[in-house]
């Protein structure tokens, strides 16, 4: 199987909690990272409000001395449950998108300082209506179209916004109710942008054709056996969509059939954020809220082959619940640092059924439910019993299918915690596994 391991390289308290990072996908800016938390103030018990803090880093691997991750601004704001920046230059700046507690949508741009550094200004803002939390938002150019930039966000009273972004001003083309409680999610289709896909609390995926009009879905499916809350259309791979529910498992389809997944693979805990390798396309990271982050390679499912995604890597350092992941696009040299607290990961994972008695209460990032993943009789809903185990050889990613490094940034809500962490991988060639026969991972 080859090797496959995880390196912690910095740790960052946020203070509040963290639930949302994004590195910046513009190569000029690539060593750009957010972060956003939100923080649920009881103070006053029949109208607790919700505060949250934009942290805006740079990474610089050059260093030798100090930590590669420097804090370069930070700004209070309402609580944030998700971030993303756009694919491409807005008005030739990086433009980083903002879902508020108070039902805004906030755009900041990325600006040079004069110290050399960067600072995000805020620019455009467009509230979705009264008494709403925004909870999501993806844009219309993952594939790096910038002609007519728009923005999905999801809600939740169950509502969709479709914003488009033109001469300076951010407002609404359309909205409407689209599931029965909270929107968890929203998310382009990026290869037709006409196409949209919605997850919600009512454990409904739901898609939706915008050149139709919002009067019915073009699909729903009740696959997931609970909330939906995380959906990412694969920016490299046509028709290729990944989803993820807190019923704990990560579905792969073809856009083409939504009636069955193309692979179910059980991850351990609710996936709260999904995202496919902005390089090499059959890369996965979930955030498995209560099991961590875990890195799946998903090209036998892609390919129509039956079986649960192999999980190559994972990462356990946090200490609370795994919400925020992405990967960066920054190249990575040289070899991975020493580090005490390195761990070796297996090139597979086998998640086991809990014994005895064990209740976990799911509590969305809103604090406005609780799921409890029991039954009446006191077991435990998800089943884990099934072995997610990798075929071998696991093919190699992308021209150089020697190794792979990448550099992926991880935050985690109540120890307000950010991790920055490398994962190298050296995947078992054909060649290499009938020389040598089967290896354990290193």
């Amino acid at each position: 199987m080859g090797s496959s391991r995880t390196r912690n390289l910095q740790v960052f308290d946020t203070e509040l909690s963290a639930d949302t990072v994004e590195w910046c996908p513009l190569p000029h800016y690539a060593h750009i990272v957010a972060c956003g938390t939100y923080q649920l103030q009881k103070d006053d018990e029949k109208n607790p409000s919700r505060i949250g803090r934009l942290y805006l880093f740079q990474f610089d691997q050059q260093q030798s001395f100090t930590p590669p991750l420097t804090e370069i601004q930070r700004i209070d704001t309402p609580a944030i449950l998700d971030l993303k920046w756009c694919h491409t230059e807005i008005y030739e700046r990086p433009l980083l998108g903002m879902a508020t507690a108070c039902g805004e949508i906030q755009l900041h741009r990325l600006r040079d300082t004069q110290d050399g550094r960067c600072a995000l200004e805020r620019v455009l803002s467009t509230e979705l209506g009264p008494n709403r939390l925004a909870l999501s938002l993806d844009w219309s150019t993952g594939r790096g179209d910038s002609a007519n930039p728009r923005v999905v966000t999801s809600d939740s009273t169950g509502s969709l916004t479709v914003l488009s972004l033109a001469e300076d001003n951010l407002s609404a083309v359309s909205q409407w109710k689209a599931h029965d409680f909270e929107a968890w999610i929203s998310a382009f289709s990026y290869w037709d942008t006409q196409l949209v896909y919605s997850g919600g609390d009512d454990c409904k995926l739901k898609g939706w054709d915008l050149r139709m009009g919002p009067s019915s879905p073009t699909f729903t499916s009740k696959r997931h056996s609970m909330g939906v809350c995380s959906i990412h259309s694969n920016p490299h791979r046509e028709h290729i969509l990944a989803t993820g529910s807190y019923d704990e498992n990560v579905l792969l389809w073809d856009g083409r059939n939504m009636r069955q997944p193309l692979s179910e693979t059980a991850v351990g805990g609710g996936v709260w954020r999904l995202k496919w390798h902005p390089v090499h396309e059959h890369l996965l990271l979930a955030a498995c809220m209560h099991n961590d982050f875990h890195i799946l390679h998903c090209q036998q499912a892609a390919d129509g082959n039956e079986g649960p995604c192999p999980i190559l890597a994972s990462y356990i350092l946090h200490n609370s619940l795994a919400y925020g992941a992405d990967w960066s696009r920054l190249p990575l040299s040289g070899p991975p640092p020493s580090s005490p607290t390195t761990e070796t990961t297996p090139a597979s994972l086998t998640l086991t059924e809990p014994k005895g008695h064990l209740r976990i209460q799911y509590e969305s990032p809103t604090a406005s439910f609780d799921t409890a993943l029991e039954d009446e009789c006191g077991r435990y809903i998800p089943d884990h019993t099934t072995a997610v185990s990798a075929p071998a050889p696991v093919p190699g990613v992308g021209d150089n299918p020697a190794s792979l490094s990448c550099l992926l940034a991880s935050c985690s809500f109540y120890d307000h915690m950010l991790h920055v962490w490398r994962w190298d991988w050296s995947p078992e060639t054909e060649t290499q596994s009938a020389e040598t026969g089967p290896t354990p991972s290193s």
